[in-house]
């Protein structure tokens, strides 16, 4: 089944690269950082795509594949545009199904887009989105990034993208932070615990259109704020009796 590629007629990330920045005459994206550095990662929103973003690791969503075709608009359609199909192909061929946690890895082809690594994470059936599924998207992205120890990380919901807006982006944005801090304060125990290779994110770009950049930017440090509390209540003796 071929996926239905509609232009977008709203509420996406397709008009992004011209976008003004907080610096008059600079051409560059606006950008804002959110947060003092929680756990060493600097967190911003960026209105830009994830086709344009320079990253060491380049993470978007996906919903369970539809028999009937899927919808993608906006920022989906342009970063499928710009691998050359390379979305679709996995799409249509069956190769990469969507299922909620899954998983899939690869290089960007050469001269297509400024990511070094490219990964879709299922967001399982679309009538069962729910803020638990960004939740489980959050620590599928962290590991993941631990694991190819990626540094500069950027992430794109692209739900909006593929017509569905059950979910205020700006609420899915901060229970996907919520996840990632969480997961990577576990990744870091594990290292000061000698049971992980130390390694560091560095940063970690939310890619956001227009509609939903000042949302993001609130809701996302709302979130920061009452996840840094909640972690340092968290168990403190070694997961392991036999760790020194």
């Amino acid at each position: 089944m071929k996926i239905s590629l509609i232009p977008i007629y709203s509420l996406a990330l397709c008009v992004l690269i011209a976008a003004p920045s907080r610096g008059e005459g600079t051409g560059a994206p606006k950008e804002t950082p959110v947060g003092a550095k929680p756990l060493g990662i600097a967190f911003s929103v960026k209105m830009t795509g994830p086709y344009a973003q320079d990253a060491d690791l380049q993470i978007i969503c996906a919903f369970k594949h539809k028999a009937s075709g899927d919808t993608y608009q906006g920022a989906m359609k342009d970063s499928d545009a710009k691998l050359g199909g390379l979305i679709s192909s996995l799409r249509n061929r069956g190769e990469f199904v969507g299922e909620l946690g899954e998983s899939i890895l690869f290089a960007p082809p050469k001269g297509s887009i400024p990511a070094k690594l490219f990964l879709m994470i299922g967001l399982g059936d679309e009538s069962a989105l729910s803020l638990d599924t960004l939740r489980v998207v959050g620590r599928v992205a962290a590991r993941e990034a631990v694991r190819l120890k990626a540094a500069r990380v950027a992430w794109a919901p692209v739900i909006r993208d593929e017509g569905n807006s059950k979910i205020d982006v700006g609420d899915g944005d901060r229970a996907f932070v919520e996840s990632v801090l969480s997961a990577y304060d576990t990744e870091q125990r594990f290292q000061a615990q000698g049971l992980a290779e130390k390694f560091v994110i560095s940063e970690w770009v939310i890619e956001a259109g227009p509609a939903f950049f000042d949302g993001a930017v609130d809701k996302i440090g709302k979130g920061i704020e009452a996840t840094l509390p909640a972690l340092k209540q968290r168990e403190t003796t070694p997961f392991s009796t036999l760790t020194k």
